[in-house]
C-alpha cells in the first residue's frame, strides 16, 4: 500500500491549526519525508505515525519553514533507538546546512548520508522508489520531486508452459531474476508482459509555474502543489515572492493531466483556503484544499 500524508500545510510560519511544510510517504516498510518544517515531529505524533522508520528525507530548499524541524526530529529518532543510516537529499550545500543545524543535536546514534543535487534534474533510485528531482523557479535554489513505484507486466503462465519452463522458476522470473539450469537459461522477458502503470506522486512548493513542473508531474496519480494565495488579486505578490495562486496551480495540474491535486503551503494570511477553492476547480475540478494530517492510500488503477 502506497500511503501519503500531508503533515503540515503552512508556509512561512505555523498557526495554531497549521504546522509548517512536510509530507510523509510510506510503502513496503520504507518511509520518505519531504521537507521538515517546524512542528513536523509533533504532526507525526498527532497522526499516530512513528518517525523511526524514516529512511530518506528530501529537501526542496533551505528556507526555515522547510528544514527548521530537522534537529528536533533527529533527536526524537535518536531517543527511539534508531541506529540505521538516514539518507538526506537536497540542493547543493545540503551537508553544510544540516551540520550547522545539528550543532544543537550532536552525537546522533545513526549515520547520515548526503546526496546533493546537480543540474536541472537528477534521478535517484532508493529501495522500491524511483525519484526524480527537478529544479523549479523560486528566489533560492529549489527542487520539486516525483516519486514513483514501478510495476512489472503480467506473468504469462500459458507462455511459460508452452516454453516448458519448470514451475519452480516461475516466481523468480516474476521478480525479474534470470534463472539458469543445467541445460537452459530463462529470462523474465520470455514470460512477462509489458510494464504496467505504477503509482506516481509529484510534490512541489515555493515556485512560480514553470515547464519542469508540468513535465515531471505528467500523469501523476496525485499532484501536491503549493497554493500560497487563493485570491486572484494576489497575483502580483505571488510573482514578486516567487509563489503561486490557486489558479496557477490548477493550470499546471490540467496541463500535466494528473488525476488529483492537493493544494498546500498556504500563506499565514489565508485562513480559509476552501473559500477560494472554486478559483482552482473552475480550471481543474479534481482539486482539494488540503489540511494538516490529510492522507490517502494510493492503489494500482486495476485494483
Amino acid at each position: 500500500m502506497f500511503e501519503v500524508c500531508l503533515l503540515g500545510t503552512g508556509g512561512m510560519m505555523p498557526l495554531p491549526y497549521r504546522w509548517l511544510t512536510s509530507l510523509l510517504v510510506r510503502y513496503n516498510g520504507s518511509n520518505i519525508l519531504i521537507d521538515c518544517g517546524e512542528g513536523t515531529q509533533v504532526a507525526l505524533r498527532e497522526k499516530g505515525w512513528s518517525p523511526k522508520p524514516i529512511d530518506l528525507i528530501l529537501f526542496t530548499h533551505f528556507h526555515a519553514d522547510h528544514i527548521s524541524g530537522l534537529p528536533g526530529l533527529f533527536l526524537t529518532l535518536g531517543n527511539s533507538e534508531r541506529n540505521e543510516p538516514v539518507t538526506l537529499v537536497g540542493p547543493k550545500g545540503l551537508k553544510r546546512v544540516v551540520e550547522s543545524l545539528l550543532i544543537i543535536a550532536p552525537q546522533l546514534p545513526f549515520e547520515l548520508n548526503y546526496i546533493e543535487l546537480e543540474g536541472d534534474s537528477q534521478t535517484i533510485d532508493f529501495k522500491d522508489f524511483h525519484i526524480d528531482a527537478f529544479k523549479v523557479n523560486h528566489n533560492v535554489l529549489c527542487y520539486g520531486y516525483s516519486i514513483s513505484i514501478d510495476r512489472a507486466g503480467r506473468f504469462d503462465a500459458l507462455k511459460a508452459k508452452k516454453l516448458d519452463i519448470p514451475l519452480q522458476y516461475w516466481s523468480k522470473l516474476q521478480k525479474g531474476e534470470i534463472v539458469k539450469s543445467e541445460d537452459a537459461e530463462y529470462t523474465p522477458d520470455m514470460v512477462m508482459g509489458p510494464p504496467r502503470k505504477g503509482i506516481k506522486i509529484t510534490y512541489t512548493t515555493d515556485t512560480r509555474p514553470c515547464k519542469n513542473i508540468a513535465e515531471f508531474a505528467k500523469e501523476s496519480n496525485l499532484f501536491i502543489c503549493e497554493g500560497m494565495y487563493g485570491d486572484t488579486q494576489m497575483l502580483e505578490k505571488a510573482k514578486e515572492h516567487k509563489h503561486m495562486t490557486f489558479e496557477e496551480a490548477a493550470t499546471l495540474a490540467k496541463e500535466a493531466n494528473v488525476q488529483e491535486m492537493w493544494l498546500t503551503h498556504y500563506s499565514p494570511s489565508l485562513f480559509k483556503p476552501k473559500d477560494y477553492l472554486e478559483n482552482a476547480r473552475n480550471i481543474f475540478p479534481a482539486t482539494i484544499a488540503a489540511k494538516d494530517g490529510m492522507s490517502a492510500d494510493l492503489r494500482y488503477e486495476d485494483l
